[in-house]
């Protein structure tokens, strides 16, 4: 494993129960970033949300900041995730 790769896991393990504590926020993992809709081959730390909502709608506690530790932050609207069953 990359030593990035090592640091980057253990933001994630250090940050990732505050970060799902924060509205919207449904997941948390390890991901390239995303500028307009395009991977810029950047590794960071990426946090799933419902949707994006505007800073200023937000509480403080609420915020999800750019970057944790040296790493950067990427919030990306997923929907709702919900658990598939499995049919017969």
């Amino acid at each position: 494993m990359s030593d990035e790769m090592a640091r980057i896991r253990a933001v994630k393990a250090a940050h990732e129960a505050e970060l799902m504590r924060k509205a919207n926020v449904v997941g948390v993992g390890i991901g390239l970033r995303q500028r307009d809709g395009q991977y810029t081959g950047e590794l960071a730390l990426i946090v799933s949300v419902t949707h994006k909502v505007p800073p200023e709608e937000l509480d403080a506690e609420d915020l999800v900041p750019q970057e944790i530790d040296g790493i950067p932050v990427d919030v990306q609207a997923v929907g709702t995730l919900r658990a598939l069953v499995a049919s017969d």
